[in-house]
């Protein structure tokens, strides 16, 4: 008895080669599909970039109002018309062009230079002006419910402030009441609850700033304040260890 062995091989083609005749083997006529599936025409005019297109008449004009975008449409809210607060909001949709007014029913109430943020399922307004009156409340509007939901208060009354969201809370700060603040707070929808932001090396107090989420912090930059008048000063925090 004995053990006989072979080899085998295959020679490797180039792939240029390869996909030559893999594209001629390749059958390349199209098949209708049964579905009924089609795409919508669109409502205006063909776009292009770096240009302008006219939005459908909407709201009555107003001033010192929010917009947040919420991935499909645009919500505006409250603000000044014609020299009155208002709290009236409206969702613009740039698909079909059209306006479609907010509910009213437990709103968090007229004001102007208020703030904003969108969470990914709602828009959170709070603080502001009304009249002569600075407002330390707010409330969640889901525009997909079209429905409010007051929120608690815990920081003082401002307006002129900033707000932005860290993905799991509300931020506000800063702002003016009579004086200028250098304070905030953090806002949790889900527990309906504040944390005061620490004031220990805390940016000089203002408004009229602005600021942003880095995504581990918060930036604030600018704005005015009676002791300087324009800032152009900034600090960074960090919400993880409050500094």
């Amino acid at each position: 008895d004995g053990l006989q062995t072979e080899q085998i091989g295959w020679a490797k083609a180039q792939l240029d080669t390869w996909l030559i005749r893999a594209e001629d083997q390749t059958n390349n006529t199209s098949v209708a599909t049964n579905g009924g599936y089609t795409i919508a025409a669109s409502s205006g005019a063909a776009c292009s970039d770096d240009s302008w297109g006219n939005t459908a008449a909407g709201p009555a004009g107003r001033i010192w109002h929010t917009a947040v975008w919420t991935g499909s449409e645009m919500i505006v809210w409250g603000g000044s018309e014609g020299g009155a607060d208002i709290a009236t909001g409206w969702k613009y949709n740039p698909s079909t062009d059209t306006w479609t007014p907010t509910n009213m029913a437990n709103n968090p109430g007229p004001r102007r230079l208020h703030t904003a943020v969108w969470t990914g399922n709602e828009m959170i307004v709070w603080g502001g002006l009304y009249n002569t009156s600075y407002v330390s409340a707010g409330g969640r509007y889901n525009p997909g419910t079209d429905s409010w939901v007051l929120t608690s208060g815990l920081p003082a009354n401002r307006a002129s402030h900033t707000a932005l969201w860290t993905g799991s809370e509300m931020i506000i700060w800063g702002g003016y009441n009579g004086s200028y603040l250098n304070s905030g707070g953090r806002y949790n929808p889900n527990t309906d609850s504040w944390t005061a932001t620490s004031t220990s090396n805390a940016p000089s107090a203002r408004d009229s700033h602005t600021a942003v989420w880095r995504g581990n912090g918060m930036i604030i930059w600018g704005g005015y304040s009676d002791s300087t008048g324009d800032v152009n000063t900034g600090r960074r925090s960090n919400p993880n260890t409050d500094t």
